[in-house]
């Protein structure tokens, strides 16, 4: 499954990939907590799913993050430059099921809802 959360504001992926570090990780999202950092792309992190780690890495247009021991290889994307909307921040999330309970499904949205509302106040039009 995939989902989308469209920010009509305009950035550079430099600045997605200097800002959203995983020392500022509380800056975009109030859905995660950080235990611990073990380096510049790894953290142990906590969230309403439970314990993972957390990897960062920057790509093509700005950064992809993902739970490496989930069991549903929840994984997202934030861009900006590309398609579908290269002048906005796109950020796109994707598990490996094509069918989900639909109390995760709301989990899923309420988390993209709150990294969105963040992501505005990182960057302002």
């Amino acid at each position: 499954m995939e989902f989308f959360r469209i920010i009509k504001q305009k950035t550079q992926d430099k600045d997605i990939q200097e800002l959203l570090t995983l020392e500022n990780l509380e800056l975009m999202s109030n859905e995660i907590i950080i235990i611990s950092i073990q380096n510049k792309i790894e953290a142990s992190i906590g969230s309403i799913w439970g314990e993972f780690t957390l990897t960062r890495n920057e790509i093509r247009g700005g950064l992809r993050f993902a739970l490496l021991e989930c069991p549903n290889a929840l994984t997202w994307t934030i861009t900006t430059g590309l398609q579908p909307e290269p002048e906005s921040i796109v950020i796109h999330l994707t598990i490996n099921r094509q069918e989900q309970k639909e109390i995760f499904i709301e989990e899923i949205n309420e988390f993209l809802d709150d990294q969105s509302n963040c992501l505005k106040q990182i960057f302002p039009s």
